[in-house]
């Protein structure tokens, strides 16, 4: 029995390349893939703020502050706010001029005597719109 022989240029199972049959086709295909992949990061990027009633919105929702504080927070402050953070100091209680002001801006309300001499805190305006759910959780 006759083995069949196998060209060199064979590729593993599994790894088989599949050329165009045109040559701008591949571009074609890549540029729509691209395109899927960014309409569909547009789409899921729409803000949830419109689904959520005015008057959550304007107090602002503790469990969403809860996820702000948990994502961004904890990293300086204590997982529980009430307690000191291994950098950043406890901050339950913070009014929302506290957090505006320290949290988008880098800086103390006028008249603020902070906890901590220290200004390691950087600014982080991209909470702006999580500052009510944040003091909301604070409080």
């Amino acid at each position: 029995m006759q083995q069949e022989r196998v060209p060199e240029t064979a590729q593993p199972y599994g790894t088989r390349v599949v050329p165009c049959v045109k040559p701008g086709n591949c571009l074609r295909q890549v540029r729509y893939l691209f395109l899927l992949f960014l309409l569909a990061l547009f789409f899921s990027s729409c803000g949830k703020e419109s689904d959520r009633p005015a008057d959550t919105a304007a107090k602002g929702d503790p469990a969403r502050g809860r996820q702000v504080y948990a994502a961004h927070c904890v990293t300086c402050h204590n997982m529980d706010p009430s307690k000191e953070g291994s950098i950043g100091p406890a901050i339950k209680g913070s009014s929302q001029e506290l957090l505006e002001a320290k949290v988008l801006r880098g800086t103390y309300p006028p008249g603020y005597n902070p906890k901590r001499k220290t200004n390691a805190m950087p600014a982080q305006p991209y909470l702006k719109s999580a500052i009510p759910d944040l003091a909301a959780y604070l409080r």
